[in-house]
Protein backbone atom coordinates (compact mmCIF):
# COMPACT_ATOMS: atom_id res chain seq x y z
CA UNK A 1 0.00 0.00 0.00
CA UNK A 2 1.48 3.09 -1.18
CA UNK A 3 1.47 6.38 1.78
CA UNK A 4 -0.69 9.07 0.90
CA UNK A 5 0.86 12.59 0.24
CA UNK A 6 -0.18 16.23 0.80
CA UNK A 7 0.63 18.15 -1.51
CA UNK A 8 2.50 21.83 -0.14
CA UNK A 9 0.50 24.40 -0.05
CA UNK A 10 0.91 27.74 -2.38
CA UNK A 11 4.05 29.00 -1.89
CA UNK A 12 4.42 32.08 -4.45
CA UNK A 13 1.83 33.46 -6.44
CA UNK A 14 -0.07 32.72 -10.00
CA UNK A 15 -0.86 34.98 -12.91
CA UNK A 16 -4.45 35.67 -12.91
CA UNK A 17 -6.66 33.32 -14.42
CA UNK A 18 -10.17 34.18 -16.56
CA UNK A 19 -13.34 32.11 -16.95
CA UNK A 20 -13.76 30.96 -20.39
CA UNK A 21 -13.69 33.10 -23.24
CA UNK A 22 -12.62 36.24 -20.99
CA UNK A 23 -9.29 37.96 -22.34
CA UNK A 24 -7.29 39.24 -19.38
CA UNK A 25 -4.95 41.68 -21.61
CA UNK A 26 -2.83 39.37 -22.99
CA UNK A 27 -4.64 36.22 -24.90
CA UNK A 28 -1.99 33.07 -24.53
CA UNK A 29 -0.21 32.96 -27.89
CA UNK A 30 -1.73 30.81 -30.00
CA UNK A 31 1.18 29.97 -32.99
CA UNK A 32 1.14 28.01 -36.22
CA UNK A 33 2.84 25.01 -36.45
CA UNK A 34 5.40 26.54 -38.79
CA UNK A 35 5.84 29.03 -36.04
CA UNK A 36 6.50 26.69 -33.36
CA UNK A 37 8.58 23.83 -35.32
CA UNK A 38 11.51 25.29 -33.34
CA UNK A 39 10.04 25.29 -29.81
CA UNK A 40 8.17 21.92 -30.29
CA UNK A 41 10.40 20.00 -28.15
CA UNK A 42 10.96 22.15 -25.08
CA UNK A 43 9.48 19.42 -22.69
CA UNK A 44 11.94 20.19 -20.10
CA UNK A 45 14.08 22.38 -18.19
CA UNK A 46 17.36 21.09 -20.64
CA UNK A 47 17.75 20.66 -23.93
CA UNK A 48 19.60 17.53 -24.52
CA UNK A 49 23.38 16.91 -24.35
CA UNK A 50 23.97 19.33 -27.23
CA UNK A 51 22.30 22.05 -24.46
CA UNK A 52 19.10 22.43 -27.39
CA UNK A 53 16.75 21.24 -29.71
CA UNK A 54 18.22 19.66 -32.30
CA UNK A 55 16.29 19.22 -35.65
CA UNK A 56 17.06 16.27 -38.11
CA UNK A 57 20.11 18.02 -39.89
CA UNK A 58 21.51 18.71 -36.80
CA UNK A 59 20.67 22.34 -36.62
CA UNK A 60 20.19 23.72 -33.37
CA UNK A 61 17.07 25.96 -33.18
CA UNK A 62 14.86 28.35 -31.03
CA UNK A 63 11.92 30.34 -32.45
CA UNK A 64 9.74 32.80 -30.96
CA UNK A 65 6.05 32.08 -29.96
CA UNK A 66 4.02 34.56 -31.95
CA UNK A 67 0.75 36.45 -31.14
CA UNK A 68 -2.37 34.11 -31.04
CA UNK A 69 -6.34 35.48 -31.61
CA UNK A 70 -8.59 36.15 -28.87
CA UNK A 71 -10.60 33.73 -27.56
CA UNK A 72 -13.85 32.31 -29.87
CA UNK A 73 -11.66 33.29 -32.63
CA UNK A 74 -10.52 31.00 -35.83
CA UNK A 75 -6.75 30.27 -36.71
CA UNK A 76 -5.28 30.48 -40.16
CA UNK A 77 -4.69 27.29 -41.58
CA UNK A 78 -1.04 25.81 -40.92
CA UNK A 79 1.79 27.90 -43.53
CA UNK A 80 3.52 24.35 -43.36
CA UNK A 81 0.95 22.87 -45.80
CA UNK A 82 -1.32 20.73 -43.22
CA UNK A 83 -4.99 21.40 -43.60
CA UNK A 84 -5.92 22.31 -40.25
CA UNK A 85 -9.57 23.33 -40.32
CA UNK A 86 -10.52 26.21 -38.39
CA UNK A 87 -11.25 25.29 -35.04
CA UNK A 88 -12.73 27.50 -31.96
CA UNK A 89 -9.99 28.75 -29.36
CA UNK A 90 -11.22 28.57 -25.85
CA UNK A 91 -8.36 29.84 -23.47
CA UNK A 92 -7.46 29.43 -19.46
CA UNK A 93 -10.97 27.42 -18.85
CA UNK A 94 -10.56 26.65 -15.01
CA UNK A 95 -10.97 23.43 -14.80
CA UNK A 96 -10.71 23.30 -10.61
CA UNK A 97 -10.28 26.26 -8.18
CA UNK A 98 -7.92 24.97 -5.82
CA UNK A 99 -5.31 27.28 -7.46
CA UNK A 100 -5.10 29.96 -10.42
CA UNK A 101 -2.70 27.24 -11.80
CA UNK A 102 -5.92 24.93 -12.79
CA UNK A 103 -6.51 26.10 -16.21
CA UNK A 104 -6.95 24.52 -19.68
CA UNK A 105 -6.75 26.21 -23.25
CA UNK A 106 -9.40 24.33 -25.42
CA UNK A 107 -9.68 24.24 -29.43
CA UNK A 108 -12.71 22.31 -31.14
CA UNK A 109 -13.00 21.96 -34.89
CA UNK A 110 -15.41 23.88 -36.72
CA UNK A 111 -16.08 21.44 -39.36
CA UNK A 112 -16.45 18.05 -39.70
CA UNK A 113 -18.77 16.10 -37.21
CA UNK A 114 -18.71 15.73 -33.62
CA UNK A 115 -18.77 14.96 -30.86
CA UNK A 116 -14.83 15.11 -31.06
CA UNK A 117 -12.48 12.65 -30.04
CA UNK A 118 -9.77 14.59 -27.51
CA UNK A 119 -5.94 15.22 -27.56
CA UNK A 120 -5.27 16.79 -23.98
CA UNK A 121 -1.67 18.04 -24.35
CA UNK A 122 0.46 18.13 -20.91
CA UNK A 123 3.43 20.14 -21.11
CA UNK A 124 7.02 19.28 -19.76
CA UNK A 125 9.73 21.06 -18.37
CA UNK A 126 11.16 19.08 -15.42
CA UNK A 127 7.90 19.73 -13.22
CA UNK A 128 9.78 23.42 -12.37
CA UNK A 129 8.41 25.13 -15.20
CA UNK A 130 6.51 25.66 -18.54
CA UNK A 131 2.83 26.45 -19.52
CA UNK A 132 0.32 25.01 -21.69
CA UNK A 133 1.24 27.48 -24.41
CA UNK A 134 4.50 25.65 -24.65
CA UNK A 135 2.71 22.02 -25.22
CA UNK A 136 -0.50 23.00 -26.80
CA UNK A 137 -0.05 25.33 -29.89
CA UNK A 138 2.80 23.48 -31.92
CA UNK A 139 2.69 20.38 -34.45
CA UNK A 140 1.20 17.98 -32.28
CA UNK A 141 -2.20 19.82 -31.90
CA UNK A 142 -2.02 21.48 -35.22
CA UNK A 143 -1.91 17.74 -36.54
CA UNK A 144 -4.52 16.59 -34.14
CA UNK A 145 -6.92 19.19 -35.48
CA UNK A 146 -5.87 18.29 -38.96
CA UNK A 147 -7.24 15.14 -38.16
CA UNK A 148 -10.78 16.45 -36.68
CA UNK A 149 -9.50 15.93 -33.03
CA UNK A 150 -10.36 18.35 -30.13
CA UNK A 151 -6.87 19.58 -28.18
CA UNK A 152 -6.95 20.75 -24.98
CA UNK A 153 -3.49 21.58 -23.39
CA UNK A 154 -2.94 22.17 -19.87
CA UNK A 155 -1.73 24.25 -17.05
CA UNK A 156 -0.64 22.49 -13.25
CA UNK A 157 0.79 23.31 -10.29
CA UNK A 158 4.42 23.14 -10.46
CA UNK A 159 7.14 22.21 -8.13
CA UNK A 160 7.63 25.96 -6.68
CA UNK A 161 3.80 26.40 -5.54
CA UNK A 162 2.96 22.67 -4.73
CA UNK A 163 5.27 19.51 -4.88
CA UNK A 164 4.19 15.92 -5.43
CA UNK A 165 0.91 14.81 -6.05
CA UNK A 166 -0.52 17.95 -6.42
CA UNK A 167 0.78 18.05 -10.32
CA UNK A 168 -0.62 14.42 -11.12
CA UNK A 169 -4.18 15.34 -9.15
CA UNK A 170 -4.38 18.36 -11.28
CA UNK A 171 -4.34 16.30 -14.67
CA UNK A 172 -6.49 14.13 -13.31
CA UNK A 173 -8.93 16.40 -12.29
CA UNK A 174 -8.47 18.45 -16.03
CA UNK A 175 -9.87 14.82 -17.43
CA UNK A 176 -12.50 14.88 -15.25
CA UNK A 177 -14.06 17.99 -15.97
CA UNK A 178 -13.38 17.66 -19.90
CA UNK A 179 -15.42 14.00 -19.70
CA UNK A 180 -17.62 15.92 -17.29
CA UNK A 181 -18.16 18.80 -19.73
CA UNK A 182 -18.13 16.91 -23.01
CA UNK A 183 -21.72 17.66 -24.29
CA UNK A 184 -21.04 21.27 -23.32
CA UNK A 185 -18.19 21.59 -25.95
CA UNK A 186 -18.78 18.82 -28.47
CA UNK A 187 -16.42 16.35 -26.87
CA UNK A 188 -16.70 12.44 -27.08
CA UNK A 189 -16.30 10.99 -23.75
CA UNK A 190 -15.38 7.43 -24.70
CA UNK A 191 -12.46 8.29 -26.98
CA UNK A 192 -9.44 10.28 -24.87
CA UNK A 193 -6.43 10.56 -25.48
CA UNK A 194 -2.82 12.24 -23.65
CA UNK A 195 -0.17 13.22 -24.88
CA UNK A 196 3.37 14.57 -22.97
CA UNK A 197 7.11 14.64 -23.20
CA UNK A 198 9.80 14.53 -20.54
CA UNK A 199 7.67 14.94 -17.18
CA UNK A 200 4.56 15.58 -19.47
CA UNK A 201 5.39 12.50 -20.64
CA UNK A 202 5.37 10.66 -16.99
CA UNK A 203 2.06 12.63 -16.04
CA UNK A 204 0.56 11.22 -19.08
CA UNK A 205 1.77 7.74 -18.31
CA UNK A 206 0.61 8.02 -14.69
CA UNK A 207 -2.89 8.92 -16.20
CA UNK A 208 -3.13 5.95 -18.38
CA UNK A 209 -2.06 3.65 -15.50
CA UNK A 210 -4.24 5.19 -13.01
CA UNK A 211 -7.36 6.25 -14.57
CA UNK A 212 -9.77 3.23 -13.49
CA UNK A 213 -8.24 2.76 -10.14
CA UNK A 214 -8.68 4.45 -6.32
CA UNK A 215 -5.18 6.38 -5.82
CA UNK A 216 -2.98 9.36 -3.92
CA UNK A 217 -4.63 11.46 -6.80
CA UNK A 218 -8.16 11.17 -6.36
CA UNK A 219 -8.68 14.82 -4.55
CA UNK A 220 -12.74 15.38 -4.11
CA UNK A 221 -11.74 18.63 -3.71
CA UNK A 222 -10.96 19.50 -7.58
CA UNK A 223 -14.13 18.72 -8.64
CA UNK A 224 -16.17 15.79 -10.45
CA UNK A 225 -15.30 13.27 -7.95
CA UNK A 226 -18.28 11.24 -9.66
CA UNK A 227 -16.68 11.26 -13.04
CA UNK A 228 -14.03 8.34 -14.04
CA UNK A 229 -10.54 9.48 -15.51
CA UNK A 230 -9.43 7.01 -17.91
CA UNK A 231 -8.27 7.88 -20.94
CA UNK A 232 -7.82 5.57 -24.15
CA UNK A 233 -4.78 5.97 -25.49
CA UNK A 234 -1.26 7.18 -23.87
CA UNK A 235 1.13 8.75 -26.21
CA UNK A 236 4.56 9.23 -24.17
CA UNK A 237 7.74 10.34 -25.03
CA UNK A 238 11.06 9.92 -23.05
CA UNK A 239 9.17 10.57 -19.66
CA UNK A 240 10.59 9.00 -16.72
CA UNK A 241 9.01 5.69 -15.34
CA UNK A 242 10.93 5.28 -12.32
CA UNK A 243 13.05 8.34 -10.31
CA UNK A 244 14.67 5.71 -8.05
CA UNK A 245 16.67 4.55 -11.02
CA UNK A 246 17.60 7.46 -13.35
CA UNK A 247 21.17 7.95 -12.05
CA UNK A 248 22.01 4.31 -11.59
CA UNK A 249 20.80 3.76 -15.56
CA UNK A 250 22.42 6.72 -16.68
CA UNK A 251 25.56 5.81 -14.60
CA UNK A 252 25.61 2.59 -16.36
CA UNK A 253 24.81 3.75 -19.71
CA UNK A 254 26.06 7.03 -20.74
CA UNK A 255 25.17 7.95 -24.32
CA UNK A 256 28.28 8.64 -26.33
CA UNK A 257 28.82 12.55 -26.66
CA UNK A 258 26.86 12.71 -23.06
CA UNK A 259 29.96 12.64 -21.22
CA UNK A 260 30.79 15.17 -18.62
CA UNK A 261 27.04 16.61 -20.41
CA UNK A 262 24.70 15.07 -18.15
CA UNK A 263 22.40 16.46 -15.09
CA UNK A 264 22.10 14.00 -12.00
CA UNK A 265 18.92 13.81 -10.33
CA UNK A 266 19.21 12.06 -6.95
CA UNK A 267 20.49 15.51 -5.37
CA UNK A 268 18.40 17.57 -3.06
CA UNK A 269 18.30 20.13 -5.12
CA UNK A 270 17.63 18.19 -8.71
CA UNK A 271 14.35 19.31 -10.49
CA UNK A 272 12.74 15.56 -9.95
CA UNK A 273 13.90 16.01 -5.87
CA UNK A 274 12.54 19.35 -5.79
CA UNK A 275 9.21 18.05 -6.64
CA UNK A 276 9.02 14.88 -4.59
CA UNK A 277 9.69 17.05 -1.75
CA UNK A 278 13.06 15.03 -1.34
CA UNK A 279 15.85 13.71 -2.46
CA UNK A 280 15.12 10.93 -4.95
CA UNK A 281 16.54 8.45 -2.40
CA UNK A 282 15.30 9.95 0.91
CA UNK A 283 12.03 9.75 -0.07
CA UNK A 284 11.58 5.78 -1.93
CA UNK A 285 8.25 6.15 -1.08
CA UNK A 286 7.26 9.12 -3.03
CA UNK A 287 9.54 8.20 -5.49
CA UNK A 288 8.11 4.81 -6.25
CA UNK A 289 4.40 6.45 -6.34
CA UNK A 290 4.96 9.00 -8.75
CA UNK A 291 5.96 6.03 -11.30
CA UNK A 292 3.52 4.42 -13.48
CA UNK A 293 4.92 1.12 -13.62
CA UNK A 294 3.67 0.88 -9.04
CA UNK A 295 0.13 1.18 -10.53
CA UNK A 296 -0.22 -1.92 -13.09
CA UNK A 297 -0.79 -4.68 -10.93
CA UNK A 298 -4.11 -3.02 -9.92
CA UNK A 299 -5.03 -1.31 -13.14
CA UNK A 300 -8.74 -3.41 -14.13
CA UNK A 301 -8.22 -1.97 -18.02
CA UNK A 302 -5.17 -0.12 -19.63
CA UNK A 303 -5.00 1.74 -22.19
CA UNK A 304 -2.92 1.85 -25.79
CA UNK A 305 0.65 3.37 -24.97
CA UNK A 306 2.46 4.51 -27.96
CA UNK A 307 6.62 4.84 -26.12
CA UNK A 308 9.18 6.74 -27.88
CA UNK A 309 13.03 8.23 -26.64
CA UNK A 310 16.38 8.67 -27.95
CA UNK A 311 19.18 6.67 -27.94
CA UNK A 312 21.64 9.89 -27.38
CA UNK A 313 19.14 11.41 -24.39
CA UNK A 314 21.67 12.26 -21.49
CA UNK A 315 19.17 14.02 -18.91
CA UNK A 316 16.04 11.16 -18.91
CA UNK A 317 17.65 7.69 -19.83
CA UNK A 318 16.12 6.08 -22.81
CA UNK A 319 15.65 3.06 -20.69
CA UNK A 320 12.93 4.66 -18.48
CA UNK A 321 11.06 4.25 -21.26
CA UNK A 322 11.83 0.63 -22.15
CA UNK A 323 11.39 -0.19 -18.37
CA UNK A 324 7.92 0.80 -18.64
CA UNK A 325 7.34 -0.66 -21.96
CA UNK A 326 8.55 -4.05 -21.17
CA UNK A 327 6.31 -4.03 -17.58
CA UNK A 328 3.29 -2.83 -19.91
CA UNK A 329 3.31 -5.48 -21.91
CA UNK A 330 3.79 -7.62 -18.98
CA UNK A 331 0.54 -6.73 -17.23
CA UNK A 332 -1.26 -7.65 -20.76
CA UNK A 333 -0.96 -3.93 -21.63
CA UNK A 334 -0.87 -2.80 -25.58
CA UNK A 335 2.36 -0.93 -26.11
CA UNK A 336 4.84 0.11 -28.20
CA UNK A 337 8.59 1.77 -27.87
CA UNK A 338 10.51 3.40 -30.59
CA UNK A 339 13.95 4.07 -29.86
CA UNK A 340 15.02 7.00 -32.26
CA UNK A 341 18.70 6.38 -33.37
CA UNK A 342 20.89 9.73 -32.75
CA UNK A 343 17.90 11.24 -31.03
CA UNK A 344 18.78 13.63 -27.47
CA UNK A 345 16.49 14.54 -25.28
CA UNK A 346 14.07 17.37 -26.98
CA UNK A 347 15.46 16.61 -30.05
CA UNK A 348 12.99 17.60 -33.09
CA UNK A 349 14.16 14.32 -34.32
CA UNK A 350 11.64 12.63 -32.30
CA UNK A 351 9.09 14.87 -32.88
CA UNK A 352 9.08 14.99 -36.54
CA UNK A 353 9.44 11.07 -36.77
CA UNK A 354 6.79 10.43 -34.17
CA UNK A 355 4.30 12.47 -34.74
CA UNK A 356 3.34 10.30 -37.74
CA UNK A 357 3.30 7.54 -35.59
CA UNK A 358 1.29 8.23 -32.67
CA UNK A 359 -1.43 10.07 -34.97
CA UNK A 360 -2.03 6.11 -36.81
CA UNK A 361 -2.62 5.22 -33.43
CA UNK A 362 -5.12 7.56 -32.34
CA UNK A 363 -6.76 6.74 -35.74
CA UNK A 364 -6.84 3.44 -34.84
CA UNK A 365 -7.98 3.86 -31.74
CA UNK A 366 -10.17 6.84 -32.66
CA UNK A 367 -11.94 5.32 -35.74
CA UNK A 368 -10.87 7.97 -37.86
Amino acid sequence: MLPAFTPAGARRGSQPRSREGDVPGVVPARPSLGALLGTLALASILGGCTGAPTLPGGTNTAASPTTGPAAGTSIPSSPTGIPISAPKYLPNIAYATASSSEVLDLSIPTSGSGPYPLVILIHGRAFKVGDKIDDGPNADADASLAKGYATASLNYRLSGEAIFPAAVQDVKAAVRFLRANAVKYGLDPIRFAVWGRSAGGNLAALIGTIGDQATIFDDPALGNAGTKSAVQAVIDWYGPSDFRVLDKQMTANTPAGGIGQTEPHDPADSPESIYLGGAIQKVPAAAKAAGPISYLATAKKLPVFSLAAGDSDCLIPHEQSEILNTALKAAGATSTFTLVAGAYHNDLLIATSQTPVALALLADIFGR
